[in-house]
């Protein structure tokens, strides 16, 4: 497939995927850009891109947005962050494709495997799963699972849990971008790949953000995971 075209389309698809659910945009991109691209180019292009999906949600949904949810999250991401660039630019690729390929499979098993109750939840696991997402982002640029997770093990809303997953991934990734900016990983060329693909990006998440309001998208992200957890095993062999 042609090199423009393949990443057209998978932002296309993140973009719309993020839109209906609220995540998974990073999740999905990051496996497939492997494919096409040397990993430190795919990172910080697929973070820069989950900025427009982000900014998108984060206006939409910002009624449904409570600081007193989103502030321990912020506060353990900020230091991830610092953590997960440093490995990124140190560690060795293979291996990060292996780790990426890892956290695919136990996100999705987990969520095809079990059925998530809410519980109470103690404040503190909001700034661990901050940390986690913070370092997993500036690593891999998929760092969902953890925020994900813990928010759906709070009891909010469904408008509740993807606002304050919108703009926390927003906040989140303006650092986690500065982070790569500063350290050299955004360079020329991860910008013109951004060029051509962020309308592919802003159209997907429109899209998907459009048609969440009309359908179920249970079955949808069922067959999300399914893909995830292939896509995973794919990367670890």
């Amino acid at each position: 497939m042609d090199l423009w075209l393949g990443l057209t389309l998978i932002f296309f698809m993140a973009g719309l995927i993020q839109g209906m659910t609220g995540f998974g945009a990073g999740l999905l991109a990051m496996p497939l850009l492997a494919f096409f691209l040397d990993i430190r180019v795919a990172v910080p292009l697929c973070m820069l891109n989950g900025l427009i999906i982000t900014a998108y949600l984060s206006l939409q949904l910002r009624k449904y947005a409570d600081w007193q949810k989103i502030m321990p999250l912020l506060i353990g991401c900020l230091p991830g962050v610092v953590a997960g660039v440093a490995l990124l630019k140190k560690i060795d690729q293979t291996l990060l494709k292996v780790l990426l390929g890892l956290l695919l499979i136990a996100y999705s098993g987990h969520r095809l495997l079990f059925t998530v109750r809410p519980r109470p939840v103690q404040r503190g696991w909001a700034y661990l799963a901050g940390f986690a997402t913070g370092a997993i982002s500036g690593a891999f640029s998929a760092g969902g699972p953890p925020t994900i997770i813990y928010t759906t093990l709070t009891g909010w809303n469904k408008d509740e849990i993807k606002a304050t997953l919108s703009v926390f991934f927003f906040i989140s990734g303006v650092a986690t971008a500065i982070g790569h900016a500063v350290s050299g990983l955004t360079t020329v060329t991860v910008l013109g790949f951004m060029v051509v693909t962020g309308p592919a990006v802003f159209v997907g998440v429109a899209l998907g953000s459009y048609y969440s309001r009309h359908f179920s998208s249970e079955g949808y992200i069922r067959l999300i995971l399914v893909i995830l957890l292939l896509l995973g095993i794919l990367m670890i062999r």
